[in-house]
């Protein structure tokens, strides 16, 4: 029911309880975009960090424990795979500071201090940040990403806040060790 938060996801015919804190979820998202992670790891963390009797879990249920946690974390709605991802705008990890503030704003409390908060709450005040930096820097990244022109006090706002603006890439310790030893090599 869509009124209801969920506290169980149905896998295969069985319900099995969840975490549903926004720290738990939290760090699945984090494992996602983790470059040294492959993606058995990455199912892995998934699984481990969402479903509370994952370890009791038969091995043929992983596929279906993993789809429904996917819906889960996108708040009951099922992405389809079809076509090319869109570039993203959003990185929870590196906006932390900003999505905090803007999600503490809308909340009317630090929700980092709350004992539990679930994930599909937490969104909710996330699609309701309204305007504040986050916001402009979101609006931004978007308009870039679709190759828009950024009007002038935007393209200085970016110019000035390109720390906070630009998404930055994720490499994983291999890929920075070539790097840095091509940096070497170059001198």
């Amino acid at each position: 029911m869509i009124y209801e938060l969920p506290d169980t996801l149905e896998v295969n015919g069985v319900e099995h309880p969840i975490r549903t804190d926004f720290r738990d979820v939290m760090r699945v998202i984090f494992a996602m975009n983790d470059p040294n992670l492959e993606n058995s790891e990455k199912v892995y963390v998934c699984l481990y960090d969402i479903y509370e009797d994952f370890e009791e879990m038969d091995s043929k249920d992983y596929e279906a424990a993993y789809k429904a946690a996917s819906v889960f974390i996108d708040c009951g709605e099922e992405k389809s795979a079809e076509g090319k991802q869109p570039k993203s705008t959003i990185d929870f990890e590196q906006d932390e500071r900003l999505l905090i503030a803007a999600v503490n704003r809308v909340a009317g409390r630090e929700v980092r201090s709350m004992d539990y908060l679930h994930w599909w709450t937490f969104m909710g005040y996330f699609m309701e940040i309204g305007e504040c930096t986050y916001s402009t820097v979101l609006n931004l990244r978007s308009k870039k990403n679709k190759g828009k022109t950024l009007e002038k006090w935007e393209k200085e706002f970016w110019d000035n806040n390109k720390d906070i603006c630009e998404i930055k890439e994720k490499l994983s310790d291999e890929e920075i060790a070539e790097k840095e030893l091509l940096n070497s090599l170059i001198g």
